[in-house]
């Protein structure tokens, strides 16, 4: 006599699939039973002065006249702004590699500054003014100009 085809694994999932179908066919009952909600009125919802959601429109009396010519649109245009020029001591330098570090003297902060990047040859001790460019690894300091020795 042979064995049956079913086993314990197969049963256990014939019992899940039925037991699924089951409460999918008691929550389609339900549904029928309850009424119909529907319409644009059940739609609607408010928000108050808080802004939080609700379903009761907005007092009248609270209502704030707005001037349409007052609202602006967009985001306002950005002046041009200058660059400034930050002041800074040269901290290392190496000219035969063409590259060094300047510390600057208001926040002890140090940036990367490059031969290409120089508009007057500059040594260690230099005080410098330049701006600040963003670069591979960083702020790089650009257009140095050498203020004293």
């Amino acid at each position: 006599m042979a064995k049956s085809q079913e086993t314990f694994n197969k049963k256990e999932k014939e019992k899940k699939r039925l037991k699924k179908k089951k409460e999918k066919q008691l929550k389609r009952e339900e549904r029928k039973l309850q009424p119909k909600v529907s319409g644009f009125e059940n739609m609607i919802a408010y928000v108050d002065e808080f802004g939080q959601l609700t379903d009761t429109p907005p007092d009248p009396a609270k209502r704030i006249k707005v001037e349409a010519s007052s609202i602006e649109l967009g985001v306002p245009k950005r002046e041009k702004e200058e660059p400034v020029d930050l002041t800074g001591k040269v901290d290392f330098f190496d000219t035969s590699k063409g590259f060094g570090f300047i510390r600057e003297t208001n926040t002890d902060e140090k940036y990367f500054v490059h031969v290409n990047g120089l508009l007057e040859d500059i040594k260690e001790g230099d005080i410098v003014t330049y701006e600040l460019e963003k670069g591979m690894k960083g702020m790089n300091a650009v257009r140095v100009k050498l203020v004293k020795k």
